[in-house]
């Protein structure tokens, strides 16, 4: 019998098993390392692209805000500016006052009443007289209830004064008035 030596052949044949695993093993190794790096550079594409968003996103908050401040002074000039207006307008309406007001003294005083002072403090006009009777005194404060200029009388004192200091008005008054203009009494109520 002859003897055949099988070995080389199979020899050959698991080496070449052997070679084509490790080349099937080596690109499945390239192949992996080719989609881990394109899976990488996909998600830095992704963040790069998120990063670009959101400093867009942070350039315009700051842009934004600045508006806002912008607006925020805006809002405190237009606040002063009325402010201001409102002053100017308060100072105009008091610009006549006194001349309302003593053409309002004059208007409503009645006869039978003699003025002696007049006196302001703030929006308050305290005013003294003499009066030949309570009725006059009354009278002088319906009217005074009654003026544009003057309102709220409030009757502090009335006294009788002795016959000789003035015997044709024996009574001494003092009241109260408040001073405004018709567009504050009208703010008031």
């Amino acid at each position: 019998m002859a003897r055949i030596n099988l070995l080389p052949w199979r020899e050959a044949q698991r080496q070449e098993r052997q070679r084509n695993f490790i080349m099937l093993v080596v690109a499945v190794a390239v192949l992996a390392g080719g989609l881990v790096f394109l899976a990488n550079q996909g998600m830095n594409a992704i963040i790069a692209g998120q990063e670009a968003r959101n400093n867009f996103l942070r350039g315009e908050i700051r842009a934004l805000d600045r508006e806002i401040a912008e607006i925020q002074d805006l809002e405190r000039t237009r606040d002063n500016l009325v402010s201001r207006k409102n002053v100017i307008e308060r100072l105009q309406e008091n610009r006549s006052l006194m001349v309302h007001l003593f053409n309002q003294i004059a208007q409503t005083v009645p006869e039978g009443i003699t003025l002696s002072s007049v006196r302001q403090a703030g929006t308050e006009l305290t005013i003294t007289g003499t009066a030949e009777s309570e009725s006059r005194v009354s009278n002088y404060m319906v009217r005074i209830d009654a003026a544009t200029w003057l309102h709220s009388p409030q009757l502090r004192i009335i006294q009788v004064q002795a016959r000789e200091q003035n015997p044709e008005q024996p009574f001494r008054f003092e009241l109260r008035a408040q001073i405004g203009s018709p567009r504050q009494l009208e703010e008031a109520l």
